[in-house]
């Protein structure tokens, strides 16, 4: 396989189609090499249009919607980052290229260690990876943060992770039930105001313990 054609139309063909025209992401986009990081199995499939799987029931996002997500949240160089679920690592890459540092907490400590070792592969050395369990938030330092991208659904809009934003931070999460879910972006517009929107439609799997609850039933 032609590595830069299948990087070209994916960019081409997918990215830009989703109105992601930002020239930043599509330069880091076309920058990262996404092949190194999915699976060995699957890296014929790194560029197509699908949710790639990782294990433990957890997907790689569509590359559109990842630069849709970056996108969204419009990253600065001097921004301190979150990313809730690391998962196979490109997406922490691509924060730490726009971002001054990012923190990226795991549930899965494989996926931790082999994220990692990803990162290192392709030179990434402004991000720190932790594993935990950030589903109702990360305590750990810094605390606060000016982007957060958390890349599992919740099943209901949870105001735990906009509370860590720094003043005219941003977060990207994706909320409700498949196969109709929200992507959203909230700004902390005050100390206590949020000013929150619905960017688009589209679904992913759950963030790991945020599943919903089964209707009870006799």
């Amino acid at each position: 396989m032609n590595l830069e054609q299948a990087r070209f139309n994916m960019i081409e063909q997918q990215i830009r189609p989703w109105d992601v025209l930002d020239q930043k992401v599509l330069g880091v986009v076309a920058d990262t090499p996404r092949e190194l990081f999915v699976p060995e199995t699957q890296k014929q499939l790194a560029f197509v249009d699908m949710a790639l799987p990782l294990g433990h029931d957890e997907f790689m996002m569509e590359p559109k919607l990842e630069a849709r997500l970056l996108q969204s949240l419009s990253v600065q160089p001097q921004d301190m980052a979150l990313e809730i679920g690391t998962g196979s690592g490109y997406l922490t890459a691509c924060l730490a290229k726009l971002a001054n540092h990012v923190h990226s907490v795991e549930i899965h400590e494989d996926f931790k260690q082999s994220a990692q070792q990803r990162l290192d592969n392709a030179g990434i050395k402004n991000a720190t990876l932790w594993h935990g369990d950030a589903a109702f938030g990360w305590s750990e330092q810094p605390g606060k943060y000016d982007v957060i991208a958390v890349t599992g659904s919740l099943p209901d809009y949870d105001d735990c992770f906009e509370q860590m934003l720094n003043a005219g931070g941003r977060l990207f999460m994706v909320v409700g039930d498949a196969p109709a879910m929200q992507a959203m972006l909230v700004t902390r517009s005050g100390s206590k105001e949020f000013d929150r929107s619905v960017l688009f439609e589209t679904a992913i799997n759950p963030l790991a313990g945020r599943s919903r609850e089964p209707a009870f039933k006799l």
